[in-house]
């Protein structure tokens, strides 16, 4: 039998990505049950059958995008209030529920503020006690980060340290080859 002989450099590199393989094929395969929430809700299917933290967890996990252009976060709270209706033995089943007419229908005084928003133009608006600027978009990179996956996450920050160590090696050979005499 013949033995395989690598240099210091490739089995430096051989253990980090064979876990990097392992990892990246193993992460998909545990789902998230606050994102699986998330997207029942968003594709208009049912919601019932989870547990209570579970719904706790998709409400924290709910993005501000979702939460200003859909009913999810309002729609979680009623299947987490019919699965702690149905636990006492008293609510009945756990269907997307709709919202009321009389939630959805906006105010008069919305109903003026939206008139005066859609003729305003592009000068900011005093919505409350806030001042919109219409296209001005706040960005922020934490909140961006936060809304990946947990699995794709720690995949990152493993390659990046694999990555680090092998530049750092990299870096060392060739100060060690620097100061050989020739």
């Amino acid at each position: 039998m013949r033995t395989i002989r690598l240099s210091k450099n490739k089995r430096a590199l051989l253990l980090p990505a064979i876990a990097a393989a392992i990892m990246s094929i193993a992460a998909p395969a545990r789902a998230n049950v606050g994102e699986e929430i998330i997207r029942r809700c968003t594709h208009a299917e049912s919601l019932s059958g989870f547990s209570q933290a579970a719904y706790r967890q998709a409400l924290t996990e709910l993005s501000a995008g979702t939460e200003e252009y859909s009913n999810c976060a309002q729609l979680i709270r009623q299947a987490q209030l019919a699965a702690a209706g149905a636990g006492r033995g008293g609510g009945a089943g756990g269907g997307t529920a709709t919202p009321t007419p009389s939630s959805a229908a906006p105010t008069p005084a919305e109903q003026q503020a939206i008139a005066h928003a859609s003729s305003a133009g592009a000068a900011p608006l005093q919505v409350g006690t806030q001042t919109i600027h219409p296209g001005v978009v706040h960005a922020d990179i934490a909140s961006a980060l936060s809304s990946l996956p947990t699995p794709l996450l720690a995949t990152v920050a493993f390659l990046t340290i694999c990555l680090l160590a092998a530049a750092g090696a990299g870096i060392r050979n060739r100060i060690r080859n620097v100061r050989r005499p020739h």
